[in-house]
């Protein structure tokens, strides 16, 4: 538990919400290393085979505070080389704290209620499925207050929607809402209220969890690759994985259950250190 959010854990799903309502769930630099360090746990431990992103209050997050840009923390300042230089491995900091959403060997499902602003879309974009109300709307907020995008959104949601979309909300800085975010491939789906969404999420996650895990690391592995690679390089890449990965026991159970009328029960992912 802390200041920003809280998690819990039921049958192989993780549930992460973040709880700063009254401030509009904004993330100060905190925020950052407390969710990475969260996430990369579930990870090494093995037993969760879902997270689920929710949120409380009305916006599911209105991105970086706004009082860490005013404030005299020397990270912030440029006026040197050695500045610039200690600027540049926050930011690379900033970034991987959301990079590990992409990383982790469990899909991640976001549900977004009201603005997600800023932050909040480097956050949802690196997620593997998003769902979302029909009153929430995504905003490329930084350039509305003079700034490029910087940790992860640029770069993230290109490859998920159309370029000239992209390019739209980047340039002009408007809100894009639920329903045209869902035209345009962001969205998974939408939900009446916030409630449904949630439950939504946390239904998809049921789904997913139901799944050989290491079947479903094996297929967010590969799309990832797929993602920022050739497809030869990523048919040479599956090539490689089932060689090691391939998992007959897995596939038997499968069949096994189908034809004695029940769910098929997988074995966890082992943990792996977390001193490394």
């Amino acid at each position: 538990m802390n200041d920003y959010f809280q998690l819990s854990i039921a049958d192989g799903i993780a549930h992460l919400q973040l709880n700063r309502p009254e401030r509009m769930n904004s993330m100060s630099p905190r925020f950052f290393p407390l969710l990475r360090d969260a996430v990369q746990a579930l990870n090494d431990e093995g037993q969760v085979r879902v997270l689920v992103i929710s949120s409380t209050g009305k916006h599911f997050s209105a991105g970086m505070a706004l009082d860490t840009f005013a404030s005299d923390d020397d990270l912030l300042h440029t006026d040197t080389p050695r500045a610039r230089l200690a600027f540049q491995e926050t930011l690379r900091r900033l970034m991987a704290c959301f990079d590990v959403l992409d990383t982790v060997r469990f899909p991640v499902v976001c549900a977004v209620q009201g603005g997600c602003i800023g932050g909040g879309l480097d956050l949802a974009t690196a997620c593997d499925l998003r769902y979302a109300t029909e009153d929430a709307f995504f905003v490329i907020q930084e350039i509305n207050i003079g700034m490029t995008a910087d940790v992860g959104t640029l770069q993230r949601l290109p490859k998920l929607i159309p370029d000239a979309i992209v390019r739209e909300l980047a340039y002009l800085g408007g809100r894009m809402p639920a329903r045209r975010a869902y035209e345009v491939g962001l969205l998974n789906g939408v939900f009446a209220s916030h409630d449904e969404l949630v439950a939504g999420a946390l239904d998809t996650a049921a789904q997913i969890a139901a799944k050989s895990p290491l079947a479903i690391w094996g297929s967010k592995e590969m799309i990832t690759y797929a993602r920022d690679h050739t497809v030869a390089d990523a048919l040479n890449y599956i090539a490689t994985w089932q060689t090691g990965m391939f998992q007959p026991a897995d596939m038997m159970e499968s069949f096994l259950a189908k034809a004695e009328g029940r769910d098929p029960v997988f074995d966890d992912l082992l943990s792996t250190p977390d001193d490394f």
